[in-house]
């Protein structure tokens, strides 16, 4: 059943398009992500599928009986109510019934009116009568079902009293998440939901949104995040919106697919075309062809031209250049303790060498981002030392890029810092960040969260540190940006240490992971998989032990054999996820080779169309031998591939 749909809409101002002819359906169940560069109107178009806004062109029609839950990127609780407050504004009506029957139990305990029996039965039928909608309502539930939410978003009992402006950006989010989902909103249209969580919240988010087979709306730049929950995916640009039926990692082949199979139709009708017009040419004018020559102008007149596929869309371009090399080791925290009036975090150590790239991971509120400022001077520690190496030049890229000045233009903000350099070549790189003519005029308190980030990459990139201390560097950059940070970060010769809750940017970048606890940190040499694989593996263990630690009441089994089998079971399991990850490894290898090989094997049968191939066996000869061996070469892979796709079968079997 079609839920929501927007047929055709438009958001215009004056004669300039954000988009325009963009329809959307959302159906009952799915999990529909909406992608696209930042600037595009995505969160435009959920408003307007919200209904919070009216579109200036076409329609949006939402299924009679259907509710919808909207999450903004921005919107948060309101600030002064404590969380507890916050869960109770949404039963206002619940309550109010509450009142209602709380106000006529004490009427009726009144003497005159239990000596009045008119009275008295009056009161008690609207007591039936208001106790029964009450039921109806759930609203005896209210209490449960406020503290069992809260504390599914890890919100105990203290937390209860709390202001809301006092929670950290991901407590804040999740508890915009949990009054959301306490409403039960027929549709959930959500706008950046992974902003600010905590990689263990991303994960129980994932898992909530799946088990409860919610039907959703919602925008992420979130790779791993789009990975798991899309079902269906919408790439908004200016002048359409296209659709593709699976997840993030199906649009990227399929992305890639289409646009392969376009631009082979443009070329072919192009050479038709260029047939044609030359038939034309050379007949139009010779009384025995000119009624052919006339026939095929009309087709061309008639033939509906295909346009050539545009694969050049702008992108940032990025650059860390370092100005000097550091000394080998970088940075050494002993025994580090950071925090405020109380510890966050304690006994943090950690010894940085040349050219590593650090992730630090960790809980909401445990001081990831405390960390990095007190490295950077900006807070005093607590306890414990920081040593920095020798020639260390140091660089910081704030999460919340509040630092720039609201009121410079975007020139003057680059232009200020660096005012020896010519004005020209300050424009030149703005331009490479996406910002050319007079939107360097802009001033930075206009930018959107996007336009403010890559404002300050632009600035981070003029310095040439040889160190860069980065905290969430993907928060408000669309998935082309983040590509091109990757790219950047993967080039760049200095040292990096960095925060971030998106776990494919950590397996892109990190070669260490840093898990700081509040009473302790520990050092992962390895990516974010790698990660992951040593965590299973220790709880694996702790599970094991613990199983081993129990009595049994009927007799005490010897400790040596659960142990062995404890970790021969464990060790199967890990050969089995070898075995896995390999073979799913040669399966994509071979598929990016058949790939390849028709690509080329399109690429040459347009070739041998040409007329000047045509006509000249020369030319034909080797095009043929080279399709020909790559023909063999194809069916050999497809062959390699039928063997390891049975292979994978039986594995999973």
């Amino acid at each position: 059943m079609i839920e929501l749909e927007a047929h055709q809409v438009a958001r215009l101002f004056g004669a300039e398009v954000l988009f325009e002819n963009v329809s959307i359906q959302v159906k009952t169940g799915e999990r529909v992500a909406l992608i696209g560069r930042n600037g595009t109107g995505k969160s435009t178009l959920l408003k307007m599928l919200a209904q919070l806004e009216a579109p200036d062109e076409g329609s949006v029609h939402l299924a009679k009986g259907k509710t919808i839950g909207y999450l903004d990127q921005y919107s948060l609780p309101d600030q002064d109510k404590t969380v507890y407050q916050t869960m109770q504004a949404i039963f206002k009506e619940e309550y109010a019934l509450l009142k209602q029957l709380e106000t006529i139990t004490e009427q009726m305990s009144q003497p005159d009116v239990m000596n009045d029996p008119k009275q008295s039965a009056d009161l008690l039928q609207q007591f039936d009568r208001l106790q029964m909608t009450v039921e109806e309502k759930g609203a005896y539930q209210i209490e449960s079902d406020i503290k069992m939410v809260l504390s599914a978003f890890q919100f105990p009992p203290s937390f209860y009293g709390q202001p809301v402006h006092t929670l950290s950006g991901g407590q804040q989010t999740r508890l915009a998440l949990a009054k959301l989902l306490l409403e039960a909103p027929d549709i959930l249209i959500l706008d950046e939901p992974t902003n600010h969580l905590d990689i263990d919240t991303l994960n129980w988010l994932e898992s909530y949104l799946i088990s409860r087979k919610l039907t959703l709306l919602f925008v992420s730049h979130d790779q791993y995040f789009l990975d798991k929950i899309t079902t269906r995916l919408y790439e908004l640009s200016p002048n359409h919106i296209e659709e593709y039926h699976g997840n993030y990692s199906y649009y990227l082949k399929e992305r890639e697919s289409r646009y392969q199979l376009q631009l082979k139709r443009y070329n072919e009708q192009q050479s038709e075309i260029k047939r044609l017009e030359d038939y034309v040419q050379r007949n139009l004018a010779r009384a025995s062809t000119t009624k052919q020559a006339q026939s095929r102008r009309k087709k061309l007149e008639r033939m509906e031209r295909i346009e050539r596929p545009k694969d050049d869309q702008r992108a940032m371009r990025l650059v860390f250049n370092i100005q000097r090399e550091s000394g080998k080791d970088v940075l050494q925290l002993d025994r580090l303790s950071i925090g405020y009036d109380q510890p966050l975090a304690d006994q943090i150590n950690l010894l940085l060498k040349r050219q590593q790239a650090i992730a630090i991971v960790g809980a909401n509120g445990v001081g990831k981002t405390t960390l990095l400022k007190t490295i950077m001077k900006e807070i005093d520690p607590l306890g414990g030392t920081i040593t920095l190496g020798s020639h260390v030049d140091l660089g910081y890229y704030h999460q919340q890029v509040d630092h720039l000045n609201p009121k410079n233009t975007i020139l003057n903000e680059l232009w200020n810092d660096h005012f020896l350099l010519p004005e020209q070549t300050i424009r030149t790189l703005l331009g490479s960040f996406l910002f050319s003519g007079d939107d360097v005029k802009k001033s930075i308190g206009q930018l959107s969260g996007g336009e403010k980030a890559r404002v300050s990459l632009a600035k981070l990139s003029l310095e040439q540190h040889n160190t860069l201390l980065m905290d969430e560097p993907t928060n408000h950059l669309d998935l082309d940006s983040k590509e091109v940070l990757e790219d950047a970060l993967e080039n760049f010769e200095g040292t990096l240490l960095f925060v971030s809750h998106d776990r494919y940017f950590i397996n892109q970048i990190a070669t260490a992971i840093l898990e700081i606890e509040n009473d302790t940190s520990t050092l992962y040499l390895g990516d974010y998989d790698y990660y992951l694989e040593k965590k299973e593996e220790m709880l694996a263990i702790q599970e094991a032990t613990a199983q081993l630690e129990q009595p049994n009441r009927l007799e005490q089994a010897p400790i040596e054999e659960p142990m062995k089998e404890a970790k021969a079971h464990y060790t199967n399991q890990k050969e089995r996820q070898k075995e896995w990850r390999q073979l799913s490894r040669q399966i994509e290898r071979a598929e990016t080779t058949i790939d390849t090989l028709e690509q080329r094997i399109d690429a040459i049968h347009t070739e041998m169309t040409q007329p000047d191939v045509l006509q000249s066996l020369e030319k034909m000869e080797p095009l043929q031998k080279e399709l020909e061996t790559l023909q063999a070469q194809l069916e050999e892979v497809n062959d390699e591939w039928a063997d390891l796709a049975m292979e994978m079968e039986r594995f999973e079997a």
